[in-house]
């Protein structure tokens, strides 16, 4: 199994568009998220996802601040991983993984603490992330606590957090600059 994480450019962005409704879908599970009436993860009337892909734009215009990542296994595209940095992240923060997913066919063979290790490789500094706190999101909780202990060998923090825009989270955070 070989991993990949590339980093996106305004020719390559469609795969991550056509991935992202699988996210919304899985995220639905968690959030109890329903589509709207067109049958679109959008609290609006979108009425396509072409339509809602346009919000996601901003990844590609902002080059040197947003960097979105395709990840492959075995030349397949299998997920992706949204990093953002100031202004974009959470106060004190150089890196934020604001998304990050895997599809259902990748989970669990180590490919995806792969993708998110060469993520992290990718950008040194002071990170942070969070996730779902609830009982319905243990897989991801599970995934961040077991990803974090073996990449920073147990030092990082974790605890509960009111966010700014996204209500209560776990809030994992790390550093991995080179000393």
């Amino acid at each position: 199994m070989k991993v990949t994480t590339i980093l996106t450019d305004p020719s390559t962005k469609f795969i991550v568009n056509n991935l992202y409704p699988l996210y919304l879908h899985d995220l639905s599970e968690i959030w109890g998220w329903k589509p709207n009436q067109y049958g679109v993860f959008e609290e609006d009337d979108t009425l396509t996802l072409s339509e809602q892909n346009k919000v996601f734009d901003i990844w590609w215009e902002k080059p040197s601040i947003l960097f979105p990542y395709l990840i492959r296994v075995d030349h397949i595209p299998a997920g992706f991983a949204l990093v953002a940095t100031p202004p974009h992240t959470p106060p004190g923060s150089e890196f934020y993984m604001n998304e990050f997913f895997m599809l259902r066919a990748f989970r669990g063979n180590g490919s995806a603490e792969a993708a998110a290790v060469q993520v992290f490789n990718l950008h040194r500094g002071s990170w942070e992330l969070h996730t779902n706190p609830t009982e319905t999101n243990k897989r991801a909780q599970s995934f961040w606590r077991k990803t974090l202990h073996h990449y920073t060998s147990g030092s990082y923090q974790e605890g509960l957090a009111n966010t700014e825009h996204d209500g209560n989270k776990i809030v994992f955070r790390f550093n991995n600059r080179r000393t």
